[in-house]
């Protein structure tokens, strides 16, 4: 008996491979990735290896980005589709599960540990809705929730899961002593999209791209980000951001930096040279009323003298919580 379980590489995840396979279930594991995602997939794969599973890896699509843009069951608290993300993530799992041979689907879900998915009518819901009612085993709830197909038809046995309910994961830390598992991440972090200061800047690409690929994303991870005119200027804070702007930028971006000073690396998409240019010599240690910006398309060999951008400045074109520029759409 063969059965998919969707695998976040968490505690969660972890334990209902557990108990599937105490009953003899040969489990694939199924992880969806998403530049939203604050995760590590080495981790994963590692989790996965020492599970002696099968490991899957979808990486987010062009339907995806589709559904995040215009979510059926609306946003969150920020720019969250947690809805109708899962059902998206549980329609995926199926067509592999189809494809793999798995009987079955199975998660790590516990009932009401996250209010906007883990509710039954959400659980109910997105069931439906992603074509698999009575087909998804939730093994830490299951003794909480309707009996499904796996159970009825004797492929796995009820009393074998559990009854765990709520936040409080006391259970769940229990269970990791019994299967003497240490190296696991804490429930915390997971999607930036439910991120009320990085929600703006996801509403702003939104708004501005017609087309998003998961490069975008990826970009609006990194440094401060700027809506001026028809243009987006990204200004690197750190070493770090630094190195992602240049690997990160698209061959029509225009790069920036000062010369011979300690400067950040400004990606401009669109034509406004001069006000990227503000912004980069603001951002640097140059001092002075008229500072020297290089830029090119492929390397910063141009220059133009421009003074530092205003405070003011910064504080009307910045993209963040409090713009109306890049305010988040919230259901």
């Amino acid at each position: 008996m063969k059965a998919l379980a969707l695998f976040s590489g968490g505690l969660d995840s972890i334990l209902a491979i557990k108990l599937l396979q105490e009953q003899g279930v040969g489990v694939i594991a199924y992880h969806f990735t998403s530049p939203v995602l604050t995760e590590d997939l080495k981790d994963i794969k590692k989790t996965a290896k020492e599970l002696g599973v099968k490991l899957i890896i979808e990486e987010a699509d062009s339907d995806y980005f589709r559904m995040l843009r215009k979510p059926k069951h609306g946003y969150g608290s920020a720019i969250n589709p947690c809805i109708d993300c899962r059902i998206f993530v549980f329609k995926k799992a199926k067509k592999v599960a189809k494809k793999e041979g798995a009987k079955f689907i199975a998660t790590g879900e516990v009932l009401g540990e996250r209010p906007m998915t883990q509710v039954k009518r959400s659980l109910e819901l997105i069931e439906e809705e992603a074509g698999l009612k009575n087909k998804l085993l939730r093994p830490l709830s299951a003794k909480l929730l309707l009996e499904t197909e796996a159970e009825s038809k004797k492929w796995v046995n009820r009393k074998g899961f559990l009854d765990i309910e709520g936040r409080n994961r006391k259970k769940q830390l229990e269970l990791a002593k019994k299967y003497k598992l240490k190296d696991y991440p804490t429930p915390a972090g997971g999607c930036l999209l439910t991120d009320k200061d990085f929600a703006p800047r996801v509403a702003d690409l939104f708004k501005n791209n017609k087309r998003i690929t998961n490069k975008d994303f990826l970009l609006i991870k990194f440094g401060r980000h700027f809506r001026y005119k028809n243009s987006k200027i990204i200004v690197g804070r750190d070493e770090k951001d630094n190195e992602q702007l240049i690997n990160l930028k698209n061959k029509t971006d225009f790069i920036l930096e000062v010369s011979n000073y300690g400067s950040p690396i400004t990606i401009l998409q669109g034509k406004d040279i001069e006000f990227a240019a503000k912004l980069t010599a603001r951002y640097s240690d140059a001092k002075g009323k008229k500072i020297e910006v290089k830029y090119g398309k492929q390397k910063p060999i141009k220059s133009l003298f421009v003074s530092p951008a205003t405070q003011e400045q910064v504080d009307k074109y910045m993209i963040r919580r409090d713009s109306s520029v890049g305010r988040a759409p919230v259901s």
